[in-house]
């Protein structure tokens, strides 16, 4: 049972979530309620777990099931069901409510990907990788065991920004056999000098599982990449663009 408790909880922090894309509910009429700082303690206990559910998108039933369950057990009440016969199946369940996410993130991203691949100037590669310029370079260009120092932004198609070195006042620096495929083929189409826009689908980026809480599995991303300079061949490891840690 430790190892279904274990997978269960890997698929629901591998859930795709993203809090910008879904508007924040009305507070809850029993907030009123939250009087002492232990009530607001526990009121956030039950807001941290019910958020690591919130990506499977639960209907109104289902989360009905999820808290009658969490009662029994934080009570010590007798399990309506059978948890050895129901355990092993939350697993597979819980992948399931993640792939249907994941697709539904990919079918809503597509109509933004098809749209930047008929943008002026805008070249789609087999890949899906869709790269135009917006700043021509005029030095180098890297290999695929290049390491870059480079400045970016990324971004999810509703706009929202998850990651920007802009933002931290610093460059970064890796090498291309070390990032998302997506940079690996964009970064060497490009000049030192050059600053690019790339959409990403998740096959060359995050994949079905995205990077919770600020990539969503499936999720198509932008960045805009400016190819500062070429360090060197080494192909040393470096930071890969990634979300930062909350």
């Amino acid at each position: 049972m430790r190892r279904v408790f274990v997978l269960a909880l890997a698929a629901i922090t591998l859930a795709p979530a993203c809090k910008a894309q879904t508007p924040a509910p009305a507070p809850s009429p029993a907030a009123a309620a939250l009087g002492t700082e232990d009530d607001k303690t526990f009121y956030a206990l039950g807001n941290v777990l019910g958020s690591r559910l919130g990506p499977l998108k639960l209907s109104p039933s289902e989360i009905d099931k999820v808290l009658l369950g969490f009662k029994d057990a934080a009570s010590g009440t007798k399990a309506q069901v059978e948890i050895d016969t129901y355990g092993p199946k939350i697993d597979t369940l819980l992948r399931a409510k993640q792939s249907a996410g994941s697709q539904a993130q990919k079918d809503a991203d597509k109509a933004f990907a098809d749209a930047a691949a008929k943008e002026p100037g805008a070249t789609a590669l087999p890949s899906g990788l869709v790269i135009r310029t917006l700043t021509p370079g005029t030095g180098k260009t890297p290999s695929a065991t290049s390491t870059v120092k480079v400045q970016y932004e990324g971004k999810l198609t509703n706009g929202t920004v998850f990651d920007s070195s802009y933002q931290r006042h610093e460059p970064v620096e890796f090498g291309l056999d070390h990032v998302i495929p997506c940079w690996t083929e964009a970064l060497q189409r490009m000049k030192e000098g050059e600053k690019a826009r790339l959409v990403c689908p998740s096959a060359i980026a995050y994949g079905d599982q995205g990077r919770p809480p600020t990539i969503p599995g499936g999720a198509t991303l932008v960045f805009d990449v400016e190819l500062m300079q070429i360090l060197g061949d080494s192909g040393a490891a470096g930071v890969p663009p990634s979300p930062p840690k909350k």
